[in-house]
């Protein structure tokens, strides 16, 4: 097999050793991701489309859609990156049993604020980064008005006032004024406290009337307009919009027995679906990850919602059965070049892009590339995992022995062993049905 890959780049050890232990548990890494990206070119577009139209004042949302293994999490993450490359904020999340978008004792509240906990930007792309921008759009509006006193407060309050059109908007602008005065007094803790209750980490009233003189808290019920109002403010705050990554739909699907409590997470995606596609949002992309199995499954997966299903149905004249213009974005699988691509550049990373430090010729990737589909069959470039993380194993044994000759080695890849992923999608193994409701009651 002979085809082009790019010249080797310069790796930084932090980005390597990165990159590398990801690989090696068969998760995505939150770094580096552009040494190691192949393919998806159209679907990269189809993001980046979304991405303007956010910037230019719309919304949207994808849900992208692949069997397990397949790339769905590195797909959101080097969306993430994209973004926050863009000018956005990003939000990302996995849903849990206990963190979900919709629920009745805080589980959408938990989701809100795991995504506000791991909120990024290009100063903060590792999350944390609420604090950042508050005090970042505070420092733009010191510069831009020049003066502190009245003048300044009148220009907080005025910038402000959009978030008023849009539910729960008084409350936040509140904060967020208040938020401004406690810095210019340099009252830290009630800083800290504001940046607790947008991160809706306040349980009850009563403790957040304490702390702050405030009788509200963001609640289950929230947890939506919370997402509009802070892509609301982003703009405000200078950053082109908020885009929101949420994964492992297959939660929703394959875990919650209660077909209510399903029911009720398919209401709360088909409110953010109508609301974004008909124009009522600003500023706000939202990607969903799941498997075929969540999306398709006509008992458990969205599709068992009709509302849903007839809004996400497949487009029957799209060519090759590939339609990026409508929400469902399904990953094709990668083609044995392309995984040879990604196997030579991962190759790069371990040699920190020098080729003279490269463990495995070009003959050996070819040769681990015959190997796995010998023992994985088709599914060694339909669903990549096992086989990087194969191929990672590799290399590190090359790594520990140089003296060790690759082809013996390659001889004893299948002793490598796989590590069992911690993904949701991995096994799904929903509670019987007939557990119905019950299995949510509490005393």
């Amino acid at each position: 097999m002979s085809m082009q890959t790019r010249a080797p780049v310069r790796i930084k050890d932090r980005d390597r050793q990165a990159i590398l232990r990801a690989l090696r548990a068969g998760v995505v890494p939150r770094v580096g991701l552009q040494h190691i990206q192949v393919g998806r070119k159209a679907e990269v577009a189809a993001i980046l489309d979304d991405l303007k139209h956010a910037e230019e004042g719309g919304a949207g949302v994808r849900f992208v859609i692949g069997r397990f293994g397949a790339g769905k999490s590195f797909f959101l993450n080097l969306a993430s990156v994209v973004a926050i490359e863009k000018g956005f904020l990003v939000a990302r999340a996995d849903i849990t049993t206990d963190r979900r978008l919709h629920g009745t004792g805080g589980q959408a509240r938990a989701l809100f604020a795991e995504l506000m906990r791991n909120l990024a930007s290009k100063t903060r792309p590792d999350g944390g980064a609420l604090g950042d921008v508050i005090e970042r759009w505070l420092s733009m509006v010191v510069q831009e008005v020049g003066e502190e006193g009245d003048a300044m407060d009148r220009a907080i309050v005025e910038r402000l006032r959009p978030l008023e059109e849009l539910v729960s908007g008084f409350e936040l602008h509140q904060l967020l004024y208040r938020y401004y005065t406690a810095q210019r007094t340099g009252d830290e803790e009630t800083q800290r406290a504001i940046i607790r209750w947008l991160r809706a980490e306040y349980d009850t009233k009563t403790e957040a009337k304490r702390d702050l003189g405030v009788r509200t808290i963001i609640e289950d019920r929230d947890f939506y307009d919370y997402l509009k109002l802070f892509a609301k403010f982003a703009r405000i705050a200078g950053y082109k919009g908020l885009l929101v990554c949420i994964d492992e739909l297959v939660v929703l699907s394959h875990r919650l027995a209660s077909k209510q409590a399903r029911a009720s997470n398919y209401e709360a995606i088909l409110r953010i679906l109508n609301d974004c596609l008909q124009g009522h949002v600003e500023g706000l992309a939202i990607l969903f990850g799941g498997t075929d199995e969540a999306f398709a499954d006509k008992r458990r997966g969205l599709c068992s919602y009709e509302a849903l299903a007839t809004r996400l149905q497949h487009n029957e004249f799209a060519a090759d059965g590939v339609d990026l213009s409508g929400p469902v974005l399904r990953l094709k699988t990668l083609t044995p070049e392309d995984l040879y691509v990604l196997l030579a550049r991962i190759r790069d990373v371990f040699a920190r892009g020098e080729p003279s430090s490269y463990l495995l010729p070009d003959e050996g990737l070819q040769l681990f590339l015959e190997h796995s589909q010998r023992r994985l069959g088709e599914d060694y470039f339909r669903s990549p995992r096992d086989a990087v993380v194969r191929f990672v194993g590799l290399l590190h044994v090359l790594e520990d022995d140089p003296q060790h000759d690759w082809r013996a080695a390659l001889g004893r890849v299948d002793a490598l062993a796989v590590p069992e992923s911690t993904s949701a999608e991995a096994e799904p193994r929903p509670v019987p049905e007939e557990a119905g409701d019950l299995v949510d009651f509490e005393l």
